[in-house]
C-alpha cells in the first residue's frame, strides 16, 4: 500500500458468557464504545444475533442510535446486519433514518447470517440465505441511489418501492459485506466495489484465506468497472495485551474458557477446536490470536500486514476475554502505544525531539547568552533610574 496509515477499530458480536447479568452487559457494551471514542479508535461494528445465549445484541441499529447519542466522533456500522432475516425496503429505510440520526457516522455492513439456528427459527433454509443475501443486496443499493424498485422473489415482493428520504450521506453511507470461509462476501462487495469485512480469525491459515479472498475481491471490481482500494479491506483480529506478558496470560483466564466453550457447543464456524486443553496456550502457539504486550502486538500486526500486502482497518474481536478494568486497559495500551505505530503519528514528534537533543548545547549556551544579555541590560537601566532620581 502507498499509504501506510492504518485505521482502528473493534467488531463487537457482542460476546458475553451466559452467567452475568444481560442488562448490565449491553450497558457495558455502550460504556466500552464510550472508553473508545475517547481513545481515538476510528470505528465499531455491532454484530446481530437472535440465539445461542451468548451474543446478546438482536438489533445493532437499535444499539448504534444509543450510541451515538453518547459519543462524539467514533463510527458505528452494522456488523452484521443479517439480510435473510429483513425485508429489503424496511431496512434500507431503517438505516437511512441512521444515517441521518448519526450525522453521517453510520456503517451499513451486511452479510447472510452466521448462526444456523438463528435462521432456522424463521423457517430460513441455511442453503437459501447467500442467495437470498444477494437479492436482497440488489434491491438495498438500489434504494439508497434513489431507485424505485419493482422486485419479486420468493420471500419479499417489491411494488413502486421508493425511499422518501434521502440518506444524509451523499451518496450514500459506507457499506461493507462481511466475508469469512465461502467466496460469496468478496464476490458480492467486488462485485459493488465496496468494503469487505474478514472475520474468522487471523491465523496464518486463515491470513491465506482472507487474502484469497482479497484477491477475488479485486478481480470482481474490476471486472465490474471498479478500482479496488485496500483501504477499504477491514481485517478482524484478536488481541488482548497488558503490561506484561505474563499479566495478559493472567488476565484472559478471566473468560478465554468460557469464550472456547461457546465455540465448541453452540456456534457453526469454529475458532477453538473442542478438543484444545488450554485455550490461552493454543491462541498464542497457532498465531490466532495475540496475547502479550504492546511490542507483542505490533510484531503481530506487522505479520498480518505484511502476509496480506496491507489493508486499511484493523478491527480487534470484543471477545471479553479480560474483566472490565483489564479490557479497558488493553484498549488504552493499544491506543498509546500501538496505534501510533501504524498511524504515522509520532515521528514528527520524535524528529523534534531529536534535532532538540542535537543542538542541545549550542541552544543551551545561545539561552545563557540572551540572558545574561538581559541581566545587563536590566542593570544599566537601573543604574539610569538612580541618577535621575539623585539629580531630582
Amino acid at each position: 500500500m502507498s499509504d501506510s496509515y492504518l485505521r482502528s477499530g473493534i467488531f463487537l458480536a457482542p460476546f458475553h458468557n451466559h452467567d452475568e447479568n444481560p442488562t448490565l452487559s449491553i450497558e457495558r457494551d455502550l460504556e466500552l464504545l464510550e472508553h473508545l471514542d475517547r481513545l481515538n479508535y476510528h470505528e465499531a461494528w455491532i454484530g446481530e444475533h437472535h440465539s445461542g445465549g451468548f451474543e446478546l445484541i438482536a438489533s445493532p441499529e437499535m444499539f448504534i442510535a444509543a450510541a451515538a447519542q453518547r459519543t462524539r466522533h467514533i463510527r458505528l456500522g452494522t456488523g452484521v446486519v443479517s439480510l435473510p432475516y429483513h425485508n429489503p425496503f424496511m431496512l434500507a429505510d431503517r438505516m437511512v433514518q441512521l444515517d441521518h440520526m448519526t450525522r453521517g457516522r453510520a456503517m451499513f455492513g451486511v452479510g447472510p447470517g452466521a448462526l444456523v439456528h438463528d435462521a432456522l427459527k424463521i423457517g430460513i433454509d441455511p442453503g437459501a440465505q447467500r442467495q437470498m443475501m444477494y437479492d436482497s443486496f440488489d434491491v438495498i443499493v438500489r434504494l439508497l441511489n434513489g431507485e424505485t424498485v419493482n422486485r419479486k422473489t420468493d420471500w419479499f415482493n417489491l411494488t413502486d418501492a421508493q425511499l422518501q428520504l434521502r440518506p444524509y450521506t451523499r451518496p450514500t453511507m459506507e457499506l461493507a459485506v462481511a466475508a469469512a470461509r465461502s467466496p460469496s462476501g468478496s464476490f458480492l462487495s467486488g462485485k459493488y466495489g465496496i468494503g469487505m469485512l474478514s472475520i474468522g480469525g487471523t491465523s496464518p491459515a486463515a491470513m491465506e484465506r482472507h487474502t484469497a479472498n482479497w484477491g477475488l475481491y479485486e478481480e470482481t471490481a474490476r471486472a465490474n468497472g471498479h478500482v479496488p482500494d485496500r483501504k477499504n479491506w477491514r481485517v478482524v483480529g484478536m488481541f488482548h495485551i497488558a503490561d506484561t506478558r505474563e499479566q495478559a496470560r493472567k488476565n484472559v483466564q478471566f473468560g478465554v474458557q468460557s469464550f472456547a466453550n461457546y465455540f465448541r457447543d453452540v456456534a457453526t464456524f469454529p475458532i477453538i477446536p473442542p478438543d484444545v486443553p488450554d485455550p490461552t496456550d493454543w491462541l498464542i502457539e497457532t498465531g490466532t490470536g495475540c496475547i502479550g504486550t504492546p511490542d507483542d502486538a505490533i510484531a503481530y500486526i506487522e505479520r498480518l500486514v505484511a502476509g496480506s500486502g496491507g489493508f486499511g482497518v484493523l478491527c480487534e474481536l470484543a471477545q471479553n476475554w479480560a474483566d472490565w478494568e483489564a479490557t479497558k486497559r488493553h484498549y488504552e495500551l493499544m491506543a498509546r502505544f500501538v496505534h501510533p505505530h501504524f498511524q504515522t503519528s509520532r515521528e514528527l514528534l520524535q524528529g523534534s525531539y531529536d534535532y532538540a537533543t542535537s543542538h542541545h548545547v549550542d541552544f543551551t549556551g545561545q539561552a545563557a547568552a540572551a540572558i545574561e544579555k538581559e541581566v545587563e541590560r536590566h542593570a544599566v537601566r537601573r543604574a539610569a533610574e538612580g541618577k535621575k532620581e539623585a539629580a531630582e
